[in-house]
């Protein structure tokens, strides 16, 4: 039997898809409950918008599959750039300086294993 897999994804999260990639790779193979209790604890702007991600893919687990919680892990998450927004500022002897604030789309995939 082929292996059941849920998905979440959040998308334009504003914050560079960079910092959140350090983040996702931290919490990647982990159970659901142990990878939200290092985000809770972990000093990164990005752990905020990474666990309401896997908190959705749980709740999508729970509500749609009638998977239990505990058995399911992170198997897949990755941080996709999304849409840059061009900014510019202006800078000396009539000179153009351009800002891009970047933002992120984070597709976090479940999948469950045998309770053990």
């Amino acid at each position: 039997m082929a292996e059941l897999e849920v998905r979440a994804v959040a998308k334009y999260i504003r914050m560079s898809p960079f910092k959140v990639r350090l983040v996702a790779n931290m919490v990647k193979g982990k159970q659901v409950d142990d990878a939200l209790a290092q985000l809770k604890f972990l000093n990164k702007a990005a752990a905020d918008p990474v666990a309401k991600a896997i908190k959705s893919a749980a709740a999508n687990a729970e509500e749609n599959f009638g998977l239990n919680r505990g058995d399911l892990y992170v198997a897949r998450i990755q941080s996709d750039a999304g849409p840059m927004r061009k900014w510019r500022r202006f800078g000396a002897r009539g000179r153009f300086k351009p800002i891009l604030k970047r933002s992120a789309h984070i597709t976090v995939v479940l999948g469950e294993r045998d309770g053990e």
